[in-house]
């Protein structure tokens, strides 16, 4: 398969990524989280003290634009200028803001030229909530994964606590029903089910299921 885009959208821990490292292996495609872009940008703002929960600096981020490099190394690991940041941007402290950030439309065209930019010579897996609809509508084939609550928040919850970052379920659950409300009702690039999108329901089952139904749809497409 040659110039091949697949487009994975999904809500907060549905397994999107997980399905997309899956499926970018198994074909050997490169792999583009665009969540970790925006949480690369919501880290660079935290970092440089220009949000927290009384104020966000949207005019200063703007400034900062040019001089900040989002990119991916070898390993499909997130970094910033330079520099993996994988696990940094993976804090509860990012996730309370990533959705904020996200929302707004200098940063969401900004994320999109360079998500176009990556994906331009095909091959690539990327999954986000605006990648079907906005950044790739004309991809190859597009998934958009679903999943209960319970199942959402046990599987941040056991994320979070193999990183031995200290939180409570309620508090993962609290967290992605806010940025749920956020990024379903944003103006810009809403989270929404892709025109001509397979959905795909991601419960008990779990990754090795749902990975095989996926591939099953991909070669089914491609002979």
């Amino acid at each position: 398969m040659k110039n091949i885009i697949i487009s994975i959208d999904g809500a907060s821990s549905t397994g999107k990524s997980s399905l997309a490292k899956a499926l970018a292996k198994h074909y050997s495609f490169k792999h583009i989280d665009s969540g970790a872009m925006y949480r690369a940008l919501t880290f660079y703002a935290l970092h440089h003290q220009l949000i927290d929960k009384n104020h966000f600096d949207i005019d200063t981020l703007v400034y900062h634009l040019p001089t900040i490099e989002i990119d991916f190394s070898t390993d499909d690991f997130v970094t910033l200028n330079g520099k993996i940041i994988e696990n940094e941007v993976r804090s509860m402290e990012v996730s309370n803001f990533v959705s904020i950030v996200a929302k707004e439309t200098l940063f969401r065209k900004f994320m999109v030229a360079k998500q176009r930019e990556l994906g331009k010579k095909g091959n690539v897996v990327m999954d986000g909530r605006d990648i079907g609809s906005v950044v790739f509508p004309d991809a190859t084939i597009k998934f958009f994964i679903e999943a209960s609550m319970e199942v959402r928040a046990k599987r941040r919850f056991a994320e979070l606590t193999q990183k031995n970052i200290d939180v409570s379920l309620s508090d993962v659950i609290s967290n992605i029903e806010n940025r749920d409300h956020i990024d379903s009702s944003r103006d810009d690039s809403p989270l929404v089910i892709p025109e001509n999108a397979i959905v795909l329901t991601n419960n008990e089952d779990g990754l090795s299921h749902l990975l095989e139904v996926a591939i099953s749809k991909i070669d089914r497409l491609n002979h």
